[in-house]
């Protein structure tokens, strides 16, 4: 009797075990999220939000990992200012990656580049210190003009230093291939319609992709 008793126990025990197990096993992974903060350029400037270029980058997200989503802190008129006020809603969940695209709206009301820099460092300095894993992702941007004038250039060059000194990666130039083409932008020749963002969203992809699959290979 007792050895039944014991043998019933053994496989009690056992049937618990692989219930665990296989409850494991069954766990879905937690969602990784891919923030991106920025201004019109990012929101869909009078586009539908599934038309800018973050919303058209979450199924390709999704086919690397279905865990992955996007969420887009993007509003017009943007300013760094802007985005660290912004940025406390977000830092209560995982960031995995951030995409950071702002700095133009400051440029244009002729924001000190040093004071840009600053404020895009803070921005930057906040989420990491929440994240210590996060991968960043500096998006660039020029002035839509060429010019021999200081401003225009330290303001140009500020982006890639950022990265540099962040050890993030670099969007070169977000409106590559868009920028001054009346056939990519709206009526204003300054945001870009449908069409172009799906370049801008081509053009983040080259530089989100590796991040996106180093992440999900974790």
């Amino acid at each position: 009797m007792i050895t039944i008793r014991r043998a019933i126990l053994v496989i009690a025990l056992a049937n618990v075990s692989g219930q665990t197990a296989n409850g494991a096993a069954r766990e879905p992974s937690r969602m990784k999220t891919v923030l991106v903060l920025g201004d019109s350029l990012s929101e869909g400037f009078r586009l539908s939000p599934r038309n800018a270029w973050p919303m058209l980058l979450s199924q390709r997200l999704r086919q690397i990992d279905p865990n992955f989503r996007i969420v887009n802190s993007s509003a017009s008129g943007g300013t760094t200012e802007g985005g660290l006020r912004r940025l406390p809603a977000h830092l209560n969940r995982k960031i995995d990656i951030f995409v950071v695209e702002l700095g133009i709206n400051d440029a244009f009301s002729g924001i000190p580049v040093e004071r840009i820099r600053d404020n895009l460092q803070t921005i930057i300095d906040k989420v990491r210190a929440r994240n210590p894993d996060v991968l960043i992702v500096v998006v660039g941007m020029q002035f839509p003009i060429v010019t021999n004038d200081d401003y225009v250039t330290t303001f140009g060059k500020m982006f890639g230093e950022l990265a540099q000194e962040n050890h993030a990666a670099l969007v070169p130039y977000l409106l590559e291939g868009v920028a001054g083409d009346p056939a990519l932008n709206l009526e204003d020749r300054i945001h870009p319609n449908a069409a172009g963002h799906k370049i801008l969203a081509d053009t983040v992809w080259r530089t989100l992709e590796p991040l996106v699959r180093e992440v999900a290979a974790k």
